[in-house]
């Protein structure tokens, strides 16, 4: 009984680390097609519009 519940709560786990994996790929392939079409000048203007909005000193 007590190896059934370890391997089930193994396999949860490594559910859980398959979904965050596959999580983790699927927001960076996104990044990379939303991202790497962007002009540069727009991407920049966002990071300084972002890091005035946290009062983040840039200048």
């Amino acid at each position: 009984m007590t190896t059934l519940a370890s391997v089930k709560k193994s396999s949860g786990t490594l559910a859980q680390a398959a979904g965050s994996i596959i999580a983790v790929m699927a927001i960076g392939v996104a990044l990379m097609f939303v991202a790497g079409h962007a002009q540069s000048a727009t991407l920049h203007d966002a990071a300084h519009d972002m890091r005035h909005a946290t009062g983040f000193p840039c200048h």
